[in-house]
């Protein structure tokens, strides 16, 4: 009786569990999909590592901008702005809640600006710790 309760309360639970996913969290998923097939040691995203990332001063992508900060604040809940001076929303997800949600724009953005900042696209991990900052903050 109690095999039968548990196998119950899965069919009920992990349904529910699934359905509180969301884009972002989708989105992560790939990225951590692809992390794994890169590294079978992957062992899940680091938002420290994503800091990291973002504060980084690179000297391999294009000069004008070395790192995440050239564009977007040193405060990633702060606007930032583009070498044109055009206003950038905050890229923290407290502060512009829609960030790490469209898969497209996501890949459109990560393959623009890792490779005018990085020289390079990045890495699944990257992507993830990046993402996983951005998100607590």
């Amino acid at each position: 009786m109690r095999k039968l309760l548990v196998i119950l309360s899965l069919f009920i639970f992990i349904p529910a569990m699934v359905a509180n996913a969301g884009p972002r969290e989708d989105i992560l998923a790939e990225f951590a999909a692809q992390a794994k097939a890169d590294d079978a040691n992957f062992a899940g995203f680091d938002a420290n590592r994503g800091k990291e990332l973002y504060l980084a001063t690179f000297n391999t992508g294009k000069p004008e901008t070395p790192s995440c900060t050239s564009c977007h604040s040193t405060s990633a809940t702060n606007a930032g702005e583009t070498r044109a001076g055009k206003a950038i929303d905050p890229i923290a997800v407290s502060k512009t809640p829609d960030r790490f949600t469209d898969p497209k724009k996501v890949a459109k953005w990560f393959r623009r600006n890792c490779k005018s900042v990085i020289g390079r696209e990045c890495t699944a991990l990257e992507k993830g710790d990046f993402t996983t900052y951005m998100i607590s903050q």
